[in-house]
């Protein structure tokens, strides 16, 4: 965080700019910095250009970072869970798999781990340092092995879910492969129509003095778009996804509206793949917490901290206020408006019976049935969308095209 901070020294106001995790903690700086000065006031302010930049700059070689391979998590995971049921301590497990692990930044990832459990720190907060490659599922549990003493069970669910979302990953691209093939194959093939067939049009066009038809000027129009700002269409569209990611990554707010809009009936399919997957891992490591004599206040946080989408967690976060005010868990999820009235029924009889866990497997398998149909059945979700936007394309080019020929002869007249 920055702040301007008004410092009195030697009879003369002036504001500088510093750096600090807070109000208190910045005034702590000031003085520090400026020996015998009077801090008057502190106001917090954005980050200068250049640090914007800067950071902006880094999120961007960020992102272009080469991804750890699940099939290497996944190997490491499964042996942390062989070694620690064999009895073996944590550090010296980890500092096994860093040793004969072959992807390198696992290998520097499991060494930083082991040093800071030497120095004292949690599994947890340790692995939490590595979110981002790791995901929030394994910090959620991570938390759950060391919250019950058992790592090796924890890591061998984790090791389970990994490969149903590597699995359900595969199945996703494998589904979606055709119809992006065809679309990439239509967009060049209507890209290079513009920039050379309907040039040649163009030229023919402007003989005749003659009112062109709709079809024809938004073909002209992209003509001259693709031919004169091509390359700078092309760079202020990296521009724009990337600060969008940028953005997405380190504002809240935005990220919110963002995650907001995704979950919106106007997203077809893309809003249910997003709400499904995202409460199927959320009910299923509620209910591992649950399962293994957590209790549900703690649980309900751990859970909530590994959903990735603002909105969803927002109300999820609600749910554990709720409850401390007297509701029961089946009415606190009423509230949220995520589950359907069936599931918050089982969760109630669920509560009512004192099986719970076993309510929230069921909920968990729904969830995960309902995301398996889709992934199951996407290139028959995604057929229809593809061939309308092809048939517009062909009808705008053919339209395009002929139109304006049909009163060819009636120009030259």
């Amino acid at each position: 965080m920055y702040f301007d901070v008004t410092v009195m020294q030697k009879g003369h106001k002036r504001v500088e700019l510093l750096q600090a995790d807070n109000k208190v903690a910045v005034i702590g700086v000031a003085k520090s910095k400026f020996p015998g000065a009077m801090i008057i006031k502190a106001v917090e302010t954005s980050a200068p250009l250049e640090v914007v930049m800067a950071n902006f700059m880094k999120n961007l070689k960020k992102g272009a970072k080469k991804k750890i391979p699940v099939p290497d998590k996944i190997s490491t995971i499964r042996q942390i869970a062989v070694m620690t049921d064999a009895g073996i301590p944590i550090n010296d497990t980890l500092a096994d798999v860093s040793e004969n692990t072959d992807n390198k930044d696992l290998k520097e990832i499991y060494a930083v781990v082991v040093n800071d459990i030497n120095s004292g720190r949690s599994f947890t907060d340790a692995m939490s340092k590595f979110a981002d490659d790791f995901g929030n599922v394994t910090i959620a549990m991570t938390d759950l092995g060391e919250r019950t003493g058992n790592i090796s069970g924890a890591y061998h669910k984790l090791s389970d879910i990994l490969e149903d979302i590597r699995d359900n990953t595969a199945k996703f691209k494998k589904g979606i492969r055709s119809p992006l093939i065809t679309l990439t194959a239509m967009g060049i093939a209507f890209t290079i129509l513009i920039m050379v067939v309907v040039p040649k049009f163009k030229e023919m066009f402007d003989k005749f003095e003659t009112e062109l038809p709709l079809p024809t000027l938004i073909l002209l129009a992209l003509e001259k778009l693709f031919n004169d700002y091509g390359l700078l269409f092309l760079a202020g569209m990296f521009i724009f996804i990337n600060t969008i990611k940028y953005l997405y990554k380190n504002n809240p707010e935005v990220k919110l509206k963002i995650d907001t809009l995704l979950l919106h009936p106007k997203f077809y399919l893309i809003n249910k793949v997003i709400f499904l997957s995202t409460m199927h891992k959320y009910t299923l490591v509620f209910g591992e917490l649950v399962k293994a004599g957590i209790p549900v206040a703690e649980a309900l946080d751990t859970a909530v901290g590994m959903v990735d989408n603002s909105l969803i967690k927002n109300k999820l976060l609600t749910v554990n206020a709720n409850i401390g005010r007297g509701m029961s868990l089946a009415e606190a999820y009423g509230k949220t408006g995520l589950f359907e009235n069936m599931l918050l029924q089982m969760i109630k009889a669920g509560e009512a019976g004192g099986q719970l866990d076993a309510m929230l497997d069921k909920v968990t398998e729904y969830y995960n049935m309902s995301f398996q149909d889709i992934i199951d059945n996407l290139s028959t979700y995604i057929e229809p969308i593809m061939m309308f936007f092809i048939a517009g394309l062909v009808l705008l080019m053919a339209l395009g095209i002929f139109m304006p020929m049909w009163d060819l002869g009636k120009a030259a007249n």
